[in-house]
């Protein structure tokens, strides 16, 4: 007869692996500081893509002698250098800017505890602060208006969609801000329909949600019959209100992360209209920062042309002859001037290089008028890829 295996046991050894892994993780972790360290003198880029592409190979090579998956092991390093990329920029940052090393940072956010902003905003700063003061808003003017005064330190905006596209109310505030924008972050946004008490969706009379997430899960909604929507102020508002109800009947879209801080739980996953759905953040302060030189770096621009004929063309011309990267354009009307837009332009390009001074120089005599909205580091880190042949 075979050994009877104890499922206890099992777990119990399962449970002192997963320990040690996180010991092991928090001293690669430490490694890779010492590396930033290294760097802050020598200048040099956080990324080197070919050691990684080269690193990942050597750990696909040695996985499969110990019977791992490749695409397995792909996953797990390609997010472990994702972490080492960010906490080494955010290392080098904090040497660039010594006054934003403080143990705790008060934000506001819209809605309440749950919201994708509220999850943004604890994301973002897990690598930077200990301790984060909450301030919840009912609307993005409130969180302007909150780091304006001085309430809060910083602003967290939800600013574009992969689904929806832009967000043009907060298009439209930043025309009339004096903030900066000294950060960004792209959160996933993984819809479900959340309850409150074990139910069916056949009984779902009555939807929540902020007007973002139906818009982002308009062919699931599209397919329900019999089914009003309420629209609420943000997300954590429309899952106050459900598990308030604690009714059968009602439903809420949003997060199941968000859905656990109000014990809802998922009736349906995966709802939105694209299954790579992310929503992109900006943080705002009323300081500008400075980015190091060794982090890749987005700056934001505005700037009105009026109506002059090929002058928007002519701008973007000097930033092509200067070969600065544009990776966004949205115009929105300037309110009183009927027929004018201001224009947001977003480069991938650090605001202390020649070639983006040059470029802001040569483009200020087409314009009515320009504005540096921020210069930040670049938070997306798009993974390493590796051959398919090593796959």
């Amino acid at each position: 007869m075979s050994e009877k295996l104890d499922l206890n046991e099992i777990r119990q050894e399962i449970t002192l692996l997963d320990q040690d892994l996180l010991a092991l993780f928090a001293k690669r972790r430490a490694l890779t500081l010492n590396v930033a360290k290294s760097k802050v003198q020598q200048i040099r880029p956080i990324r080197d893509q070919q050691r990684e592409q080269e690193l990942l190979i050597r750990l696909i090579k040695h996985g499969k002698t110990l019977g791992l998956d490749a695409h397995y092991v792909t996953s797990v390093f390609q997010t472990i250098i994702e972490d080492s990329v960010l906490n080494q920029q955010a290392y080098l940052q904090t040497l660039a800017n010594p006054d934003i090393q403080v143990p705790t940072v008060s934000v506001a956010f819209l809605g309440d505890k749950g919201s994708y902003s509220y999850l943004a905003s604890h994301r973002y700063f897990s690598r930077r602060a200990e301790k984060i003061i909450e301030s919840g808003c009912q609307n993005f003017s409130d969180i302007l208006n909150q780091v304006e005064s001085g309430q809060v330190d910083y602003g967290m905006l939800p600013i574009e969609n992969t689904s929806s596209g832009s967000i043009n109310e907060v298009y439209d505030l930043l025309q009339h801000t004096n903030l900066f924008i000294v950060g960004e972050i792209t959160q996933p946004i993984e819809h479900c329909l959340l309850t409150s008490v074990n139910t069916s969706l056949a009984k779902i009379k009555t939807i929540y949600a902020h007007g973002q997430p139906f818009a982002q899960c308009s062919n699931f909604l599209d397919k329900q019959t019999g089914i009003r929507i309420e629209y609420c102020d943000s997300t954590a508002d429309a899952m106050a209100r459900v598990a308030d109800l604690q009714d059968e009947t009602t439903a809420v879209i949003g997060s199941e992360e968000g859905g656990h801080l109000y014990q809802l739980h998922a009736l349906e996953q995966s709802i939105a209209n694209q299954t790579e759905n992310h929503s992109r953040f900006i943080l705002v302060a009323r300081k500008a920062i400075e980015v190091a030189e060794q982090i890749p770096a987005k700056t934001a621009i505005i700037l009105s042309t009026g109506q002059k004929a090929g002058a928007l063309v002519e701008c973007l011309l000097v930033l092509k002859d200067k070969g600065i990267n544009m990776c966004k354009l949205e115009s929105r009307p300037i309110q009183g001037r009927p027929w004018e837009e201001m224009f947001y332009i977003d480069v991938e390009a650090n605001l202390k290089t020649f070639a983006l001074q040059e470029a802001i120089n040569d483009i200020t005599p087409h314009t009515n008028f320009i504005k540096v909205l921020g210069c930040y580091p670049i938070e997306h880190i798009s993974p390493t890829s590796v051959p398919s042949s090593e796959l």
